[in-house]
Order: C-alpha cells, then structure tokens, then sequence
C-alpha cells in the first residue's frame, strides 16, 4: 500500500528554493511523526529532518537554517521548504511516518518513488 506520496522535486539553481510536499495517507495515526530523508547517489539514505505530533523538530546540521519543516493535519501533508540550496542538496528525498525514539527516528512506512532534487547551475 502506498502510504506517502511525494511531489515539488526539480532543477533549481545553486541557492534557489523548493517547496517539497509528501500527503499521508489518512489510514495512518495523525499521533505518527513525520520526517524527511534524503538519498544522494553512491550514499546511504540520510534523515534531514522530523517533526513529531508534539511539533518538535530537529533538522540535520546540514540544513539547519535553511530548510524548513512543517506539517498540516486537517490535510495530512507534510512540508519542506528548501532555501539557499546547495549542489550538495542534490538528491531523491522520502518523506515517512513513524516515532522518534532512543534519540532517532523509527520508520514504520514502506519507503516510496520519492521526489528528485537537482541543484546546479
């Protein structure tokens, strides 16, 4: 079952924005938190960044400052705003649900297609 479903990759510019958006699937928990990951090529699937259902959020010390979680429950969507992006940044980004637990964030979902992320000039 597809339980997420993430949209707003693309091409930008070095330092440009993108909005990423990932709608949840409504039979998941709204008490589940959501988070952001990111997969660069030849690397190993990263966290960026979470959010739980007490709106805590952490975010990973590469983006700190410049990307942005948030999450809407009436629409059950999830959200990460990209600014000042980097070629670095560049990637397939996830989103998923689950808990933060023992100081990391415990996936339930299945991971999805993902959003692709380009940024060079």
């Amino acid at each position: 079952q597809v339980l997420v479903v993430e949209s707003g990759g693309g091409l930008v510019q070095p330092g440009g924005s993108l909005r990423l958006s990932c709608v949840v699937s409504r039979s998941i928990d709204i008490r589940w938190d959501r988070a952001w990951y990111r997969q660069a090529p030849g690397k190993q699937r990263e966290l960026v960044a979470y959010i739980t259902s007490g709106g805590s959020i952490e975010y990973d010390d590469s983006v700190k400052g410049r990307f942005t979680i948030s999450r809407d429950n009436a629409e059950d969507t999830v959200y990460l705003q990209m600014n000042s992006l980097k070629p670095v940044d560049t990637a397939v980004y996830f989103c998923n649900v689950g808990k933060v637990v023992g100081g990391t964030f415990a996936v339930f979902g299945s991971w999805g297609q993902g959003t692709q992320v380009t940024v060079s000039s």
